[in-house]
């Protein structure tokens, strides 16, 4: 049997104090009630914690042994608890989140998050680590024990140089885009790009990616080189601007791309991640 926490915090008080009375007082208990945890607790352990004098209680060895560390379990208890009704409390506490890396880059929510930028494919497999507690990205090949909430459904844009023959056009067509040197994302962003493009028009030619990238921000450098064109979402925007840019619409087909918000099923999420992900939802509908 090991001690209970109200002998190990009567112990820590007596020592504290020096005094059974202020003891009690501290720990909002009558004298009597303390004395009695004190005699379960040396009961328990079958020696004297305690040495009782007319004029000071006095620790025994074992006693002096004792408090530092119940002292120390006691602190990391409270201080654990007191965390733990902070995050259910929502005062604090941090969400990680993973994101694309263009997302990351443009997602600026009034609210107070770890983004962990990665590629697109991995954002699923971060949350599924544990690594983070939610990951915001698009559709990918399932993960075990991770589940999606469908967040938004955004349509792709293409990117070409500001004096580029296609930033005359008001739209681009796919076709369009295969008559130009076409810059793509490496892993599933290309293959369900031309899966979809077949869906939509078995007639169409298959777009021939001129290179493909890890990272968005390299396609958008290397476009800005004028080593190609590339196709991204509305979100990359501020992006595409910064490096001089144009977007255009993408049509026939007009393809989208869903986003999602990846959680692991296999774990509760804290009230703050809940709390967030109930902001993007609610944030994305305003908009």
């Amino acid at each position: 049997m090991n001690p209970t926490l109200r002998q190990m915090r009567a112990l820590v008080a007596v020592a504290r104090t020096g005094s059974f009375t202020q003891a009690a007082a501290l720990l909002h208990l009558t004298q009597s009630a303390l004395s009695g945890q004190i005699k379960e607790l040396e009961g328990l352990l079958g020696v004297k914690v305690v040495e009782r004098n007319t004029r000071r209680v006095e620790l025994s060895d074992v006693g002096r042994e004792l408090v530092p560390l119940f002292d120390k379990m006691l602190q990391d208890l409270d201080g654990a608890l007191a965390d733990i009704a902070s995050r259910k409390a929502l005062r604090k506490g941090v969400v990680r989140v993973a994101a694309p890396q263009m997302m990351a880059c443009a997602l600026h929510p009034d609210i107070q998050v770890l983004l962990v930028d990665c590629p697109v494919d991995n954002v699923a497999q971060r949350v599924f680590s544990g690594e983070v507690d939610i990951g915001v990205g698009p559709e990918r090949d399932a993960v075990p024990d991770i589940g999606t909430q469908l967040l938004f459904d955004l349509p792709f844009m293409a990117v070409c140089p500001a004096g580029h023959p296609l930033a005359r056009q008001h739209t681009v067509s796919w076709a369009d885009v295969g008559r130009h040197p076409f810059i793509a994302l490496q892993g599933q962003f290309t293959e369900r790009l031309l899966r979809d493009m077949k869906l939509r028009r078995a007639d169409s030619d298959e777009l021939q990616p001129y290179s493909e990238v890890t990272f968005m921000t390299t396609a958008l450098a290397l476009v800005a080189a004028g080593l190609g064109i590339t196709a991204c979402l509305p979100y990359a925007a501020p992006m595409v601007k910064l490096h001089g840019l144009e977007m255009r619409p993408l049509t026939d087909p007009e393809l989208t791309r869903k986003f999602y918000i990846h959680t692991k099923d296999t774990r509760t999420p804290t009230p703050a991640a809940a709390s967030f992900t109930a902001y993007l939802m609610e944030f994305v509908q305003t908009l």
